[in-house]
């Protein structure tokens, strides 16, 4: 009896060694796994950019005055020289009372003014033909000798003054008779349908119609934008980019333009980097530091002819490129204290931590500098309960 309860004892000593040893076995962790491989890797700045065209002109109403109803529509041609816009000029104010009185006071004082120039003007006449008499006969007494040669003299200056004298009062009476039609001007009538008083507004250079800023007939002012002219086919490309990326962009930088719409990528060049920034609020609310780069297409303008102004674009700007880069999966890296590490996946099937020396980075790839070398495969996507050693298996690819 007792033998029997000592082997049942036995049996089931056994039995919970058996279960610990399972439960304490280290168990097999599946995992990604990816390779280190040698390639080209470039690194970009990525960002949003707008199309625009590069000489814009803007054509306004160069008198105050009704615009007539404008018959040229957005992306119509035009020739430098071309009427694309009619103004009637605006009529003069009526005049109340008190203004009437003033200008009909200006016009008799303006009159008044002309007459006293005229008499101005006869008088210096006939001083004039007295002192050119006065002149002839000296010149004769002189002949005769029966004067001095300084009588002559005084009279030959006192007949260049008469002269000079009548040349003012006939410039006078021009002056004077300027301030009366200048005075009249603001009682004569003024009818807006008297021929000859449209206003036309002509194309400053070739190109298409952008923008039609005034459509119907109304009143504008002068200097007020009517159209918008320019050449489509002398597109740049404009990306506000962070001021922090803005100083890692330089000019002649190689581009690529994406997301526009074609079926493949564009090539262009950063052209100018501008000098001043501004601030823009972002989507989330915070306020940013922007600097707007200017871009030029590389490629013919066939390749982008469907392009237009204002077309949104992504814009990819090289800083750094290599064809030959040893790189690793960025999902493969994680911080360990202030380096950066990797799991590599052993030959025993074991994940071993490797620290690495990186170089450029990509939202995809990076460059390893030290630490790794080429066909090394490592964990992808490593999660907490990875440590050195643990055993895993290879995940089956989807």
């Amino acid at each position: 009896m007792r033998l029997l309860f000592n082997r049942r004892v036995l049996l089931i000593a056994a039995g919970v060694g058996v279960l610990l040893a399972v439960a304490l076995w280290p168990k097999t962790i599946a995992v990604d796994v990816g390779s280190m491989t040698r390639g080209a890797l470039v690194v970009t700045i990525d960002d949003e950019g707008v199309t625009r065209v590069r000489d814009r002109f803007v054509v306004s109403a160069p008198v105050a005055g009704r615009v007539l109803r404008i018959g040229l529509e957005p992306g119509d041609k035009v020739k430098r020289g071309m009427v694309v816009a009619q103004l009637q000029p605006e009529p003069p104010p009526l005049l109340d009372a008190r203004s009437r009185a003033e200008a009909e006071a200006a016009i008799a004082s303006a009159r008044a003014v002309l007459g006293r120039a005229r008499a101005d003007e006869e008088r210096a006449r006939a001083a004039l033909a007295q002192a050119q008499r006065e002149l002839t006969r000296a010149r004769e007494l002189l002949k005769n000798e029966l004067t001095s040669r300084q009588v002559v003299d005084a009279r030959e200056a006192e007949a260049r003054a008469t002269e000079e004298a009548l040349n003012a009062a006939m410039f006078a009476v021009r002056a004077a008779a300027s301030d009366l039609q200048r005075a009249e001007a603001r009682l004569a009538p003024i009818s807006p349908d008297v021929p000859g008083r449209v206003v036309t507004v002509t194309a400053p250079v070739d190109g298409v119609v952008l923008k039609r800023v005034r459509e119907s007939e109304s009143v504008v002012p002068a200097g007020d934008p009517l159209l918008e002219i320019g050449d489509p086919r002398r597109l740049e490309i404009v990306s506000d980019l962070l001021s922090t990326d803005a100083v890692r962009t330089k000019p002649g930088a190689r581009a690529m333009i994406e997301q526009w719409g074609g079926d493949r990528a564009l090539d262009a060049k950063v052209r100018r980097i501008e000098p001043s920034g501004f601030t823009k609020i972002s989507a989330l609310g915070v306020e940013e530091q922007r600097v707007n780069v200017v871009l030029d297409f590389s490629d013919p303008a066939d390749a982008w002819t469907a392009l237009g102004d204002a077309y949104r674009v992504e814009v990819r700007i090289v800083v750094w490129e290599t064809a030959d880069a040893l790189k690793v999966p960025t999902s493969a890296l994680f911080r360990q204290g202030e380096k950066w590490a990797v799991y590599v996946f052993g030959d025993d099937r074991r994940a071993r931590l490797k620290l690495v020396e990186l170089g450029h980075q990509t939202g995809q790839e990076a460059e390893v500098v030290n630490g790794l070398s080429e066909g090394t495969r490592v964990i992808l996507h490593p999660g907490d309960t990875l440590t050195d050693g643990t055993r895993v298996s290879e995940r089956p690819a989807s």
